[in-house]
């Protein structure tokens, strides 16, 4: 078996991203949740740091996963860990179209990296990082969305504005 690189900006790692990490961890020798440094198209809620703390929380009973923070190209970030696939997770057919074209120019630029899609488990299929925060930002009850202590600073962090 390899190692997998699982990638993401995880504001926050939410049940769902938990759900396939354990499931990668049973497929994989290794899986490293990789959480993108600068994000381009969004603005994350916590910096790069509390996202690689709360994430190494949320999955940190997975015995063979680490959790590291990435700022470069995704593929030599692969290559630098001695990974040979990049996990991506596709929720619904929406999210579809915007995978293929990142597996499309993720396999133009390192042919040697394989992408594998992998579905949630059915009662995680709806959640998303961005509704977590929405519905916290709300006042919402998050708390069957993300683990406790993610929770926590969901919560800490709206307070705070």
């Amino acid at each position: 078996m390899a190692t997998a690189v699982y990638p993401g900006t995880f504001d926050p790692i939410t049940n769902g991203h938990v759900d396939i990490v354990e499931r990668a961890a049973r497929l994989f020798d290794g899986v490293i949740v990789a959480v993108a440094d600068s994000v381009s198209a969004k603005t994350p809620v916590f910096p790069a740091e509390d996202r690689v703390l709360l994430a190494r929380t949320a999955v940190g009973a997975i015995d063979n996963v680490e959790v590291k923070r990435f700022d470069s190209l995704l593929v030599d970030f692969a290559r630098e860990q001695g990974a040979g696939v990049i996990l991506r997770g596709l929720r619904a057919v929406s999210d579809f179209d915007y995978e293929f074209q990142l597996a499309g120019m993720n396999r133009r630029l390192a042919p040697d990296i394989e992408t594998l899609f992998l579905t949630p488990t059915e009662q995680f299929a709806y959640i998303s990082s961005s509704l977590v925060r929405e519905i916290a930002g709300h006042g919402g009850n998050i708390d069957e969305f993300v683990h406790p202590s993610v929770a926590a600073a969901i919560h800490s962090r709206m307070n705070q504005h």
